[in-house]
């Protein structure tokens, strides 16, 4: 009976941090760009009392085990990289994109993260950077002072308007053989792994990259419905194991009645 008050507390367990990744993807139901996460489980180890393929004498064998299981256990957080929903803005600033692909950002520390909040600003240099203040780089060039308009086409060219004339760049997106391997470093930024791959760049709408859509940003790809009712599926397998942890001590009560 102890054996089943340790399972069923393991998939107590596995239910808590279920529920706190559903509620960390309700909780940013709003946040621009922002890629929600499934968790997913593993059984943990069995004990085996009779092994399938036992000799029984005779030339007979065990057609099947006698396997009892110790639970459930978390094993990763899978980050699922399917496209939001635009919504328009008109902000000549505001970037979203279309397909596979992240905008590069440069931190403090010279490394490079990458982001698909496309919600971009220009600081006191001109310099394009993310709400936190951190440079845009792949290929995002300084504002001139005085340009009266700012041209960002599907495929990644910049046009800069001034009274003196126009300037001309082109930019360019990342991607990663293995999106789900990127580690969330909060702040709408990823950080690059091994699991990851190195970074590929690329032209936007060019072998597979995703196309970049001006005065618009990539809401989140959370349902609410969905992650309502993966809710009330946690809920209800928590309720369950408890239920379990509860028929568990009531067997063992009435073990230790048989002695009185």
């Amino acid at each position: 009976m102890l054996r089943a008050l340790y399972s069923a507390a393991a998939g107590m367990e596995s239910q808590q941090m279920n529920l706190d990744n559903i509620s960390n993807n309700l909780a940013n139901v709003n946040t621009t760009g922002f890629k929600k996460s499934k968790l997913e489980f593993q059984d943990l180890l069995y004990q085996t009392t009779r092994a399938a393929g036992s000799q029984q004498g005779g030339g007979n064998q065990l057609p099947s085990s006698l396997q009892i299981g110790q639970g459930s256990i978390p094993i990763a957080t899978q980050r699922v990289f399917t496209n939001g929903q635009l919504t328009q803005t008109g902000e000549n600033l505001d970037i979203a994109i279309q397909g596979d692909g992240f905008f590069q950002v440069q931190m403090p520390d010279g490394s490079l993260a990458y982001t698909r909040d496309g919600a971009l600003q220009t600081d006191s240099s001109g310099r394009i950077v993310t709400a936190d203040g951190y440079p845009v780089a792949g290929g995002f060039q300084p504002v001139p002072a005085g340009t009266t308009n700012i041209t960002i086409t599907s495929s990644g060219a910049v046009t800069y308007t001034t009274s003196s004339g126009a300037t001309n760049s082109q930019l360019q997106l990342a991607r990663f053989t293995n999106s789900g391997g990127l580690e969330a470093q909060g702040q709408n930024l990823y950080k690059e792994t091994s699991a990851s791959g190195p970074a590929e760049l690329g032209d936007p709408g060019q072998s597979g990259f995703g196309q970049l859509q001006q005065g618009y940003l990539e809401l989140s790809n959370v349902s609410v419905v969905e992650e309502m009712v993966n809710l009330i599926l946690a809920q209800r397998a928590y309720e369950v194991n408890s239920k379990a942890v509860q028929a568990a001590d009531e067997m063992m009560q009435e073990s230790n009645n048989l002695q009185k």
